[in-house]
């Protein structure tokens, strides 16, 4: 069972007062308890069940515009005291840094919601199993898939408490459920895998077992037997489990910490043009049952929607206090990243987006770390499927796409098929003219 708030309150306030009374001008303190249990089943039988638990306490000392931070998951009474010492005297041996401190008191979250993040049911073994015993059959049954690599559940449940110097005290208590399939088709002498997942805050939330277990046999028969293509230069469309990652790369380009040490392709002026004027990307952390939604950031500023990206331009960059400080600029309430994130809907069906296409490729999977953000170049692996003559054809694998993220964006076209599954969600995505190459 988690850790009541008082409890960790207790514990906090404590690290908060010692602070102060040995020197510390400010400090901060986070208590958390979290409790997660892993179930693997690989053909029918279960190979795994992990139980894990952790409560730590995490410091941070400012000695004026020194800071040190220490955490510990010892919570002796006599452990805590040390921790404190110890986070106190390496404030004091560690270089004035004039962008260090505590966030303003004005910017700190005051009007907390109930987002709706935490799942009070308990989730028995025989329901759990029972239900990855169904995903994995599904899977099996389907008539190409040869092997399971396992089916795995996760259950996570966590709260913590936030508090700092300045008056800030706040929590929250979250869960989050998580199923994945993995499987291999087999046919003749190809054999590939693929997977499907559901993740959600709330149990009965999750996609049905069998659907989890169809959609990965799915797809991963539909990858069998792939072809090498020769290089060509085309249109490529991307699904949404691999066109989110652009817009992962733009939130790491538009992170106040990249912007301020330059080492962005992006200078991050406001107004700046980035995409074409209809493409709208948004960070709304007041969804409700939202795997990324929170009231207020790491540092305990209220977070509030933004829109990043309006009508193509940059709107919004991503600010702490810290890189706020550096650019000049206030701090937007997030700190510790971004949280709901997505490309808002475009008007065209994938099907649309297809059905020009004379030849192109369509992207189901991307590898490698092949994009530099300093310059914006971006070579990543790939395979996928041919497009011909407006259809998707036989899969295909053993390409690299190739291009400039700056020329990318403003070459994308948006499929109005927006799904939320994770903290970073994007709609199918068209790019007009991009390098493929192949054999």
């Amino acid at each position: 069972m988690l850790k009541d708030n008082s409890f960790l309150n207790n514990l906090g306030e404590y690290c908060i007062d010692e602070l102060k009374k040995i020197g510390a001008t400010s400090s901060e303190v986070i208590v958390a308890h979290s409790i997660s249990e892993d179930m693997l089943q690989r053909n029918g039988k279960i190979e795994e069940v992990i139980r894990s638990e952790d409560i730590s306490i995490g410091l941070t000392t400012y000695i004026g515009q020194k800071k040190s931070s220490i955490s510990t998951s010892n919570l002796t009474k006599n452990n805590i005291k040390q921790a404190i010492i110890r986070c106190y005297e390496m404030a004091k041996n560690t270089p004035e840094d004039k962008y260090c401190g505590l966030p303003e008191s004005n910017n700190l979250e005051k009007d907390h919601i109930d987002l709706d993040l935490f799942d009070n049911s308990v989730v028995s073994y025989e329901t759990k199993k029972d239900y990855i015993s169904e995903c994995e059959a599904e899977a099996l049954a389907q008539k190409k898939i040869f092997n399971s690599n396992g089916v795995s559940f996760t259950e996570a449940k966590s709260n913590f408490i936030l508090k700092n110097s300045n008056g800030f005290s706040n929590g929250q208590r979250s869960s989050i459920f998580s199923v994945s399939c993995d499987v291999v088709a087999k046919e003749e002498e190809s054999m590939e895998r693929d997977y499907e997942y559901s993740s959600k805050r709330f149990f009965c939330d999750l996609t049905k077992p069998k659907d989890i277990g169809k959609i990965a046999a799915e797809r991963a028969s539909a990858r069998l037997s792939p072809k090498k293509i020769n290089s060509f230069s085309g249109p490529a469309i991307f699904e949404p489990r691999v066109s989110s990652s652009f817009l992962s790369h733009l939130i790491s380009s538009i992170s106040g910490h990249n912007l301020a040490r330059k080492v962005s392709f992006i200078k991050g002026d406001i107004g700046g043009i980035l995409f074409q004027e209809n493409i709208n990307i948004i960070d709304d952390p007041s969804i409700k049952k939202g795997l990324g939604s929170r009231n207020f950031d790491s540092e305990g500023v209220d977070c509030k929607k933004l829109e990043l990206i309006k009508k193509g331009k940059l709107n919004e960059v991503i600010l702490d206090t810290y890189s706020g400080k550096m650019l000049n600029k206030k701090t937007n309430g997030r700190c510790g990243g971004t949280t709901n994130c997505y490309f808002e809907n475009g008007k065209l069906t994938k099907t649309d987006l297809i059905k020009d296409i004379k030849k192109g490729v369509y992207i189901t999977e991307l590898f490698s770390s092949g994009f530099n953000s300093v310059t914006g170049d971006f070579s990543k692996g790939g395979s996928g499927f041919l497009i011909e003559n407006g259809e998707i054809t036989y899969p295909i694998s053993e390409i690299t796409v190739a291009g400039n993220i700056k020329d990318m964006f403003k070459e994308m076209v948006l499929a109005n098929d927006l799904e939320f599954k994770s903290r970073t969600n994007s709609p199918t995505i068209r790019i007009n003219n991009i390098s493929i190459a192949g054999k």
